[in-house]
């Protein structure tokens, strides 16, 4: 009897659970721009995780408010959004194309990173500066011009999949603005703008470490020597 209650409370408690996260879907959907991909109970009493166009929001049981930011656990420090996103956004990074990226090995490569990265993007420029100071790293990057935002970059990106040493003109560029001597070659630029599409990467530089993670935005060295050691090794 007793263990008849147990299974009877936690079926109440299930379908309760259910019955929340159907209302939040009935009051957001629509109004966040795209639809909304779940929604799950947090380990926060009325808290509610809401996962829509690559970003997590926040909510209540109604769906009443939605709060998208960083959730931080104070007493570990943790960042658990990001955790979250890093798990919800991964691809298999053994899907990835590497003879149609650029490889660079620092010390012996023990770690392995992919970068879609725009040559006209300032913020890719930065992110080269950091990735100068990681060591023991293998570096794939891809060229994926936002021709829309950086006119001229698709121009770029195709010079320099088609010089003679590739690795050499895409840091000539980025690190000291060298420009690329015209060329042209059969390049793998618009598949590889396809592909970004395809993942649903809307900003450059975009990150991709070992275990699929995906991070849409620039990092310092000491994040991503963090966030590769957590990734492990590939």
């Amino acid at each position: 009897m007793k263990r008849l209650f147990l299974l009877g409370m936690l079926s109440i408690f299930c379908l309760s659970a259910l019955a929340d996260e159907a209302a939040i879907r009935r009051a957001l959907e629509g109004k966040v721009g795209a639809s909304i991909e779940h929604v799950v109970k947090t380990s926060y009493p009325g808290f509610y995780e809401v996962y829509f166009n690559k970003q997590i929001g926040y909510t209540n049981e109604d769906g009443g408010f939605l709060l998208v930011g960083n959730l931080v656990d104070i007493r570990s420090g943790q960042n658990l959004t990001q955790q979250r996103l890093r798990k919800l956004t991964a691809i298999t990074f053994s899907s990835l194309p590497l003879e149609f990226a650029i490889k660079r090995v620092r010390g012996k490569g023990t770690h392995t990173l992919a970068v879609f990265s725009d040559p006209l993007c300032p913020f890719c420029k930065n992110l080269e500066k950091e990735l100068a100071k990681v060591n023991d790293v293998t570096i794939y990057t891809f060229l994926t011009p936002f021709e829309h935002l950086h006119p001229g970059a698709t121009e770029k990106a195709r010079a320099i999949w088609c010089a003679p040493d590739r690795a050499k003109a895409w840091q000539a560029f980025m690190e000291r603005a060298e420009p690329p001597a015209a060329r042209s070659c059969a390049d793998p630029v618009a598949r590889l703008v396809e592909l970004g599409d395809k993942y649903g990467f809307n900003s450059t530089p975009t990150l991709v470490f070992a275990d699929g993670a995906v991070v849409m935005r620039a990092l310092s060295a000491a994040q991503i020597e963090r966030l590769m050691a957590d990734s492990g090794t590939r």
